[in-house]
């Protein structure tokens, strides 16, 4: 079966959430630690062997492209600064770069079928940049080797505590001979908790066959209005033949969700806490604002009654 080379990132959204940050910035540009976010996403590609990534943008995101395009004039004005010199100059050779325009935002499922064209007939990778996978964690590569073996489509997907499970896609699944690898029965779209067919969610990270694309040409929109790429990929499970089979992987590792403002912040410190150059200075400092009560929203300086 032939190998995963291309990785589609969806990054089209107004980011309304990081309002006013993201009246001009694109939310994929926020820095996380001292990279964006969406640097972070590209990496992780990269290191999975993806090295050919294309941006389902949007206007005013062009910012995204420069940020992985040289810059001569800043390099100039960095040379005798090598090691930031060497950081400029390092985004721009992580991975061959291209962009479409999704033109109106009608849903994940619409920005996937935005790649048919650049994408073909093999099978890609799809990396939501509201999820990080630690560079620890090798999820992405394992998706691709599981893929390459069993074909179809392959989700990674997360157990969340039971009543959290209706912020997500759920999936129904049941056991294979190989540990964390499931079978994916049916896909729900934030179910109910009590309706949930089990506590495994779906987060960032796809591996799909090109077949999703004919699909996804006939999906009507479903929750919110939007056309949904997990209303695709049970309309593949129902239809055997229609792309393959679809598997889990059932992922134990490291993410971190920068979605919402208090999950950015979240991994912000846990990987700012992990930083060998940074770690050993802000935990302690970490430590000490905690003990101090500040973390608590208490005044430096109690007022005198």
């Amino acid at each position: 079966m032939s190998s995963v080379r291309k990785a589609v990132i969806p990054a089209a959204g107004l980011g309304t959430r990081f309002l006013p940050a993201t009246k001009a910035i694109p939310k994929e540009l926020l820095p996380v630690v001292d990279k964006p976010a969406i640097q972070y996403i590209v990496e992780e590609a990269a290191r999975s062997g993806l090295a050919d990534v294309l941006f389902i943008s949007g206007r005013g995101k062009s910012a995204i492209e420069d940020h992985f395009d040289s810059n001569a004039d800043l390099e100039r004005k960095l040379e005798g600064k090598a090691d930031l010199l060497a950081r400029v100059r390092a985004t721009t050779g992580i991975a061959t770069i291209h962009s479409v325009r999704q033109g109106e935002p009608l849903g994940l499922g619409h920005a996937v079928l935005c790649a048919a064209e650049h994408v073909g007939h093999e099978p890609f990778a799809v990396m939501l940049g509201d999820d990080l996978i630690d560079e620890r964690d090798d999820l992405l590569r394992r998706m691709v080797e599981v893929q390459a073996q069993r074909g179809g489509c392959v989700l990674a997907l997360l157990e969340v505590p039971h009543e959290s499970i209706g912020m997500y896609g759920c999936a129904a699944i049941e056991p294979t001979d190989e540990d964390g690898v499931v079978r994916v029965t049916g896909l729900v779209e934030k179910p109910p908790p009590e309706e949930a067919p089990s506590d495994l969610a779906l987060i960032g990270r796809y591996v799909l066959s090109p077949e999703i694309f004919d699909v996804l040409r006939t999906t009507k929109p479903g929750r919110g209005g939007e056309i949904q790429v997990t209303d695709a990929i049970a309309e593949m499970i129902d239809r055997p033949g229609a792309g393959g089979p679809v598997h889990g992987i059932v992922f134990r590792g490291r993410r971190y969700d920068t979605g919402d403002k208090a999950d950015y912040l979240k991994a912000v410190v846990q990987l700012g806490c992990d930083r060998s150059d940074l770690g050993e200075e802000f935990r302690a400092w970490l430590t000490e604002f905690v003990a101090s009560g500040r973390a608590s929203g208490a005044p430096d300086h109690p007022i005198e009654p």
